[in-house]
C-alpha cells in the first residue's frame, strides 16, 4: 500500500497495541484539563501583549483584536474537540491526521508539532530567564550583569521541570494546580486594582486613523497588497495573528486524552472551557491596560508595570513580576508534557525509534523521551537565539489547525459511524470558517518565517523517507512473513 493512502485504523488510534504501546495512567479530570489549558495559554504575555499591540498596531481597537483572535481559535478548538472525542489519543493532531489522511500526512503534522512544541519550550525558557532576572532586580537583588546568571536560571528551570514531567503526571499536576492558582490571583489583582484607574476617554471609539507601517513586516499578505498599514481596521485585524500566539496551547490539552478519565466527554469540555476562560481573562487585562494609559503613551518595554507606576501603585509591579514568572513556569511545564506525548505516539507507531516509547516501570511515564526532549530544549535555549524564532511556533501550530479543521469535514463523510463524544455544530460551515480564519492568520506571518518552515519540513520529509516509511508499524504489518529456515518449517508429507 502507498504511504500516501496507508491510514491508521480508527480502532488502533485509541486502542492498545503490542510492543511499545502501553497504557498511560489516567489522572486527569475536567478541572485538571482546564488548569492544563490555562497553564499553557496564560503566560507572561498577558501583561505585555495588549499594550504592545495597542501602541504599535491597533490602538484601543486591540480589544477587538483579542475578540477576533479568540473567535478564530475557538473555531479550531471546536474541531479539535470533535476529533479528540472520537480518537482520544496522545498524538492529538498527528494521530487524527494518521487516521483521516494517511501516514505521510501524519508525519508532516507530527514534524510540525515537534517544531512548535520544542522551539516553544526553548523560547519560553529563555524568556523566563530574562523575566526572572528582571523580577529579582525589582525586588532589590543585585546580580552580575553577565549573561551567565540568566543562562544558569534557564538551565535550572528546564532541568527541574523536565524532572517533574519524567517522574510522573500526578506530581506535575499538583504543581500545576498550585502555580496556576497563584498566577490567576496575580491577574485578578491586576484587573481589580487597575479598574480603579481606568479613564473611559482612553477607549475612544476603538478606532485610530490608519497610517503606513514605519517598518514593513514583509508578510505573505504584503506580497499581494503592497506596503502594510498600522491602526485602522487593517491594524485591528493584523494584530489578531500576533495575539493568537497567546491563545495557542489549547491543542495541547488533546495530548492528555489517554491519561484522562472518560476522555470522550471530558477532553472537549476541558479544552473549550480553558480557551473561553483564557479569552475572557485576556480581554479583561487588555481593557484595563488600554483604559489606564492612552495608546500613544504606552511603554513598549513594560506596558502594564509602567501604567501602574504612573498611577502611583508601585507595589503592583512586584505582583506583575510574580505572575509573569509563575505564568512562564507553567507554560514550560505543559509544553514539555505535550511534546512528550506527541513523540511518544510517533515512537510507538514506529515513525521514530520505538525505544523512545518505553514506559518507566518506576514512574509509569514515558520518561526516556521526556529526558531527550528536555536535553534538546536546553541545547536550543542555551546556544540558539530562540527569541527570534517565535513565529516558527505559530506557523507549526496553525499548520496543524488546517488539517484538524479539514479533518472534521472529511471524517464526517468517510467515517460517519464512529462514536463522537462531541460534534462541531453547523458542520461543515464552522470547520470551513476555521480553515479560512487559520489561513488568514497564516498569511499574516513573515515570508522569512515561511522560508525557515519550508526548510524544516523538507528536512522532515527526508527523515521520513530514510527511516519512518520503512519502520512504521503499518509498514511492517504489510510485509510478507519471512520464509521458515531450512529444517524448521512444516513437516513434509
Amino acid at each position: 500500500m502507498s504511504t500516501i493512502t496507508r491510514r491508521l485504523p480508527p480502532a488502533e488510534a485509541s486502542g492498545l497495541r503490542t510492543g511499545a504501546r502501553h497504557r498511560l495512567a489516567q489522572v486527569y479530570r475536567t478541572g485538571d484539563l482546564v488548569v492544563l489549558g490555562l497553564g499553557v495559554m496564560i503566560g507572561a504575555g498577558i501583561f505585555s501583549i495588549a499594550g504592545q499591540q495597542a501602541a504599535t498596531m491597533a490602538g484601543p481597537g486591540v480589544i477587538l483584536s483579542f475578540m477576533i483572535a479568540g473567535i478564530a481559535c475557538l473555531l479550531a478548538c471546536l474541531c479539535y474537540a470533535e476529533l479528540s472525542s472520537t480518537m482520544p489519543a496522545s498524538g492529538s493532531a498527528y494521530t487524527f491526521t494518521y487516521v483521516i489522511f494517511g501516514e505521510v500526512w501524519a508525519w508532516i503534522i507530527g514534524w510540525a508539532l515537534i517544531l512548535e512544541l520544542q522551539v516553544a519550550a526553548a523560547v519560553v525558557a529563555r524568556a523566563w530567564g530574562q523575566i526572572t532576572v528582571g523580577a529579582l532586580g525589582n525586588f532589590g537583588v543585585r546580580l552580575p550583569r553577565s549573561g551567565l546568571v540568566e543562562d544558569g536560571l534557564v538551565l535550572l528551570i528546564l532541568v527541574l521541570l523536565t524532572g517533574v514531567v519524567a517522574v510522573g503526571a500526578r506530581i506535575g499536576l499538583r504543581a500545576l494546580w498550585i502555580m496556576v492558582s497563584a498566577k490567576l490571583l496575580a491577574i485578578g489583582a491586576v484587573v481589580v486594582v487597575g479598574v480603579a484607574y481606568v479613564d473611559v476617554a482612553n477607549f475612544g471609539d476603538f478606532y485610530v486613523d490608519p497610517k503606513p507601517a514605519a517598518v514593513p513586516s514583509a508578510t505573505v499578505l504584503d506580497l499581494f497588497f503592497g506596503q502594510s498599514q498600522v491602526f485602522g481596521w487593517f491594524g485591528v485585524f493584523a494584530a489578531a495573528p500576533v495575539i493568537a500566539f497567546a491563545y495557542i496551547g489549547f491543542d495541547i490539552v488533546a495530548t492528555a486524552a489517554e491519561e484522562t478519565v472518560n476522555p470522550r466527554g471530558v477532553v472537549p469540555k476541558g479544552m473549550i472551557r480553558s480557551l473561553v476562560i483564557a479569552t475572557v481573562i485576556y480581554i479583561a487585562v487588555a481593557a484595563v491596560m488600554v483604559g489606564m494609559v492612552p495608546h500613544t503613551a504606552i511603554s513598549l518595554d513594560a506596558p502594564l508595570s509602567s501604567a501602574f507606576e504612573a498611577a502611583g501603585v508601585d507595589w503592583m509591579v512586584h505582583v506583575i513580576d510574580a505572575g509573569a514568572v509563575l505564568g512562564l513556569t507553567t507554560v514550560i511545564l505543559v509544553l514539555i508534557v505535550g511534546q512528550t506525548r506527541v513523540l511518544f505516539s510517533m515512537a510507538r507507531d514506529g515513525l521514530i525509534p520505538r525505544g523512545l516509547a518505553a514506559i518507566s516501570r518506576a514512574y509509569h511515564t514515558p520518561s526516556r523521551v521526556t529526558l531527550v526532549i528536555g536535553a534538546i530544549a536546553i541545547l536550543l535555549a542555551e546556544f540558539v537565539p530562540v527569541l527570534t524564532m517565535q513565529e516558527l511556533v505559530v506557523v507549526g501550530t496553525l499548520f496543524a489547525f488546517l488539517f484538524v479543521s479539514a479533518g472534521v469535514i472529511v471524517m464526517r463523510r468517510r467515517m460517519p459511524e464512529l462514536e463522537r463524544g462531541f460534534r462541531v455544530p453547523l458542520s461543515p460551515l464552522l470547520p470551513a470558517l476555521s480553515l479560512v480564519a487559520t489561513l488568514w492568520l497564516m498569511v499574516n506571518l513573515r515570508v522569512q518565517t515561511w522560508t525557515w518552515f519550508a526548510l524544516w519540513m523538507t528536512f522532515g520529509l527526508v527523515v521520513y523517507l530514510v527511516y519512518g516509511r520503512r519502520h512504521s508499524v503499518l509498514a511492517e504489518s504489510e510485509r510478507p512473513p519471512s520464509p521458515p529456515l531450512p529444517g524448521r518449517g512444516r513437516h513434509r508429507r
